[in-house]
């Protein structure tokens, strides 16, 4: 039996994050049309609103989970050497972590 996420799981993670970032997609675009923010002021107050920031979590929440999956799945099909695929999920666990936790400290930092 296969350890971890495989198959259905996985494939459903993958549409779940899609289609979220399918729906927020043209709402924060539709809010950057309707409210275009031009200081920095503007933008962080953008942030701050509460729907806004939910958004935005969520938005890069799928992005992340998206990245995971797709990406983890090209290199357990594509690198042979166990080692070298366990680097490269390594590499890509600490960078996606990275990310992460760049992305929820600057939407943090806005609501301060």
């Amino acid at each position: 039996m296969k350890r971890g996420f495989a198959g259905l799981s996985t494939w459903v993670i993958q549409r779940v994050g899609a289609v979220s970032m399918l729906v927020l997609v043209p709402y924060l675009l539709w809010t950057l049309t309707m409210r275009p923010a031009a200081t920095y002021a503007e933008w962080r107050m953008w942030v701050a609103q509460p729907g806004t920031s939910v958004a935005l979590g969520i938005f890069f929440a799928a992005l992340l989970s998206h990245m995971w999956v797709g990406l983890r799945d090209v290199l357990l099909d594509y690198a042979k050497p166990a080692s070298v695929r366990n680097g490269g999920l390594l590499a890509l666990a600490l960078s996606l972590a990275l990310i992460a936790y760049l992305l929820a400290a600057t939407l943090f930092h806005a609501w301060a």
